[in-house]
């Protein structure tokens, strides 16, 4: 099933291969990110998931093959259009990475004030409201040390979205949450791609997760290292011919998702 077939391609993977010295984790990753979608990295432990959005957001460059953006190459572009690119990306990490030493508003604020030359209290404003579309308004004075981990991940998606990226990558946002936590955290993810109309690719292995926010996926299998399906996961939990990717996607066997 193509996803999202009459949207332009965003972010375009060819023939990458991601590699650590001599070993090889993946290989020969081609897919295509649409914009507006929430693509899905999946795949079991140790495959290369968070290692292949370090590659796609520019921390760390492939062994070979190629990362484009809206047609053009990361990798091919000048360190200043480099980094003009990746001032389009927000990124929370896997652990929300939030100064522990700073409130919440000054967490959000600081992308703001490193990166625009607007006055303190216009920045002030715009943090307030990054954390108000996030569901933490009035929250701002609190530090990540007394606000629950839901909040501390909806904290660091406000600080991902301050400059206003055209994608948004999220690693592991659910991961450590509880089940309600993490369905609130989902809504959150569509409620921003509807109301903002970005692009966001998440790593995730949870699979209430994967069916709830996901219109399109790659599977990183870790026996062959390379990708052994690409889709709308719901369909490729129905039509795909691997095993291992029906297995990840029922964890071994357990009834279909409703």
């Amino acid at each position: 099933m193509a996803a999202a077939a009459g949207r332009p391609a965003h972010i375009g993977v060819d023939r990458l291969t991601m590699a650590f010295g001599p070993r090889v984790l993946q290989a020969d990753l081609t897919f295509t990110i649409r914009k507006g979608d929430v693509f899905v990295i999946m795949g079991g432990s140790g495959t290369g998931k968070s290692t292949l959005l370090r590659h796609l957001v520019g921390l760390q460059q492939p062994a070979s093959g190629s990362v484009s953006f809206q047609g053009q190459s990361f990798w091919d572009a000048a360190p200043a259009e480099q980094q003009a690119l990746q001032r389009r990306f927000g990124v929370m990490y896997q652990q929300g990475a939030l100064w522990t030493s700073m409130t919440l508003a000054e967490n959000v604020s600081l992308p703001l004030a490193v990166y625009t030359s607007l006055d303190s209290a216009t920045i002030a404003d715009l943090a307030a409201f990054k954390l108000a579309l996030v569901g933490l308004a009035g929250a701002g004075d609190y530090y990540p040390s007394e606000i629950s981990g839901g909040m501390r991940k909806r904290a660091a998606i406000a600080r991902a979205m301050a400059l206003d990226p055209e994608v948004l990558f999220l690693d592991e946002p659910s991961a450590g949450l509880d089940p309600i936590s993490s369905r609130l955290l989902d809504d959150l993810i569509l409620e921003l791609r509807q109301s903002l109309g970005m692009t966001i690719v998440i790593v995730t292995h949870e699979l209430a997760s994967i069916f709830t926010v996901g219109d399109n996926s790659v599977f990183l299998d870790a026996e062959t290292r390379t990708m052994i399906a690409t889709g709308h996961p719901r369909w490729l939990l129905e039509h795909s011919d691997h095993q291992r990717v029906r297995a990840f996607l029922t964890r071994g066997g357990e009834a279909k998702p409703a």
